[in-house]
C-alpha cells in the first residue's frame, strides 16, 4: 500500500509539471507572434521612412523648396500665381576705362534711374564658367562656307582656264586668295577658342535686373481665369521691364528681356552650381531629352538626301570632263584643219611653179599673192566666224578676174 500511494503521488506531480511546462510553452509562443507583429508594424513605419528619405523628397517638397510655380511666357509665376517676375540681363560698360565726363555722366544717369523707379527691383550677378560651345559652333559653321565658296571658285577659274578667259581667270584668283586667306585666319580661330574652352577657369559674371508684378494690384481678380490673368500680369510686368531698359540706357547700360529657356538656365546653375559645368542646360535641350517621340528624319528621306548630293557630285565631274574632252577635240579639229590648209596652200603653189613657163612674171606674183591672202583670210573668217559681204563679193571679183587673166593666158 505504501509503495502504491507514492507512485501515486509522483504521478500527480509529473501530470502537474507536464501540465505547467504545456503552459509555460503556450505562453512563450503566443508572447513571440505578438512581439512579431510589433515589430513588422514598426518596421513597416521605419521602412516606408527609409524609402521616403532614400528615394527623396516629395514632390510637394521639392515645390516649396523651388518657390516658384512654372516658367511661362519670360515669366517666373511663384506663391500660387500671385507674383510675377521678369528678369533683365544687363550689359554693362567698362567703367574704369572711362575719362572723368564720362563716369560724372554714367553716374548722373544712374542717379535718374534710381529716382525714376515707381516699384521694388533687385539685382542679381551670377558667376559662371565660360560657355564657348556656340561659339565654337558658329565659326566651324562659317569655316564650312568659306571653305565651300573657295571651292566654287576653283571650279569657276578652271571653267575660265579652258575657255581661255584670262582677264576672268585672274579675277577669279584674287578672290581665291582672298577666300583662302580668311578661311585659313577663321581655321585658326576656332581652333584657338576651342583651346581655350578647355579652360575651367574662364569664368564670366552676369548682372541681373529682376522686376516684380503682384497680381492684387490689379484689384480682385475672383471672376478672371488663369489665363486671363497670366496675360494682364504679362502686360504691366513688360511695361515695367521696358520701363527700366529705357531708364538704364541713360547711364550707357544696355539690356534684353530674359526668355523661357534663358530663365530654366539661369534657374538651373543657381541650384546646381557644381553639376551646371558638367551637366548643362543647353546641351539637355539640344538632345530633346522632354521628346515623347524620336524626329530624326526618316531612312528614306536620309538615303534620298545622299542620293542627291552624290548625284550633284557626280554631275559637276561629269560636266568638267566633258568640257575638257570638247576643249581637246576642238584643238585637235584646229590643228586638223589648219594642216589641211597648209596641204592645200603648198599643193596650189606646186602647181603655180609648174604652170610658171606658161605665166608672165605678173600673173605668177599675182597669183602667188592670192594663194597667200586667201588661206590668210580663211584664218580670219573662223576667227571671227563672220566676214562682211562687201569683202566676200571684192575677193569674188578679184579671183574671177585671176581667173580670166589665167585664160586669156
Amino acid at each position: 500500500m505504501d509503495l502504491i500511494n507514492v507512485l501515486n503521488i509522483i504521478l500527480v506531480v509529473l501530470v502537474f509539471v507536464i501540465f505547467a511546462l504545456v503552459l509555460v510553452y503556450f505562453a512563450v509562443v503566443y508572447r513571440n507572434k505578438n512581439g512579431g507583429k510589433t515589430e513588422m508594424k514598426s518596421g513597416n513605419k521605419q521602412t516606408d521612412y527609409v524609402s521616403n528619405v532614400a528615394g527623396g523628397l516629395p514632390k510637394e517638397a521639392i515645390t516649396k523648396f523651388m518657390e516658384f510655380d512654372e516658367i511661362k511666357d519670360n515669366m517666373i509665376i511663384r506663391k500660387n500665381r500671385t507674383q510675377y517676375v521678369m528678369i533683365l540681363q544687363c550689359q554693362g560698360v567698362n567703367y574704369d576705362l572711362m575719362s572723368e565726363e564720362e563716369k560724372m555722366a554714367v553716374e548722373q544717369g544712374f542717379v535718374q534711374f534710381l529716382n525714376t523707379l515707381r516699384f521694388p527691383i533687385q539685382l542679381y550677378v551670377q558667376t559662371r564658367s565660360l560657355n564657348l560651345k556656340d561659339i565654337i559652333d558658329g565659326y566651324k559653321d562659317k569655316v564650312k562656307s568659306l571653305r565651300t565658296d573657295v571651292e566654287q571658285i576653283q571650279a569657276k577659274m578652271r571653267e575660265a582656264k579652258m575657255q581661255g578667259n584670262e582677264n576672268l581667270y585672274e579675277k577669279l584668283r584674287y578672290e581665291e586668295k582672298r577666300k583662302e586667306n580668311v578661311l585659313e585666319y577663321g581655321a585658326d580661330i576656332a581652333e584657338y577658342i576651342g583651346r581655350m574652352s578647355l579652360n575651367k577657369n574662364v569664368l564670366q559674371q552676369k548682372t541681373y535686373v529682376i522686376v516684380s508684378y503682384y497680381s492684387n494690384e490689379n484689384g480682385s481678380l475672383a471672376n478672371y481665369s488663369k489665363e486671363e490673368i497670366d496675360d494682364l500680369c504679362f502686360q504691366e510686368l513688360f511695361t515695367r521691364s521696358q520701363s527700366v531698359m529705357r531708364s538704364l540706357a541713360a547711364s550707357e547700360v544696355t539690356g534684353k528681356i530674359l526668355n523661357s529657356e534663358e530663365l530654366a538656365e539661369l534657374l538651373y546653375i543657381a541650384y546646381n552650381r557644381d553639376d551646371s559645368e558638367l551637366l548643362q542646360l543647353s546641351k539637355a535641350l539640344d538632345a530633346e531629352y522632354d521628346s515623347l517621340y524620336n524626329t530624326a528624319k526618316d531612312v528614306l528621306q536620309k538615303k534620298q538626301e545622299k542620293l542627291e548630293e552624290q548625284i550633284n557630285l557626280e554631275a559637276v565631274d561629269l560636266a568638267t570632263e566633258s568640257i575638257i574632252a570638247a576643249d581637246k577635240k576642238r584643238e585637235k579639229e584646229l590643228e586638223d584643219k589648219e594642216k589641211k590648209r597648209e596641204k592645200v596652200k603648198e599643193k596650189a603653189l606646186q602647181l603655180i611653179e609648174e604652170y610658171k613657163s606658161q605665166m608672165d612674171d605678173d600673173l605668177y606674183k599675182r597669183a602667188k599673192k592670192e594663194i597667200n591672202e586667201e588661206t590668210d583670210s580663211e584664218e580670219i573668217e573662223e576667227e571671227q566666224q563672220e566676214e562682211p559681204p562687201k569683202k566676200k563679193r571684192g575677193r569674188k571679183k578679184k579671183t574671177e578676174e585671176t581667173s580670166e587673166e589665167t585664160k586669156v593666158s
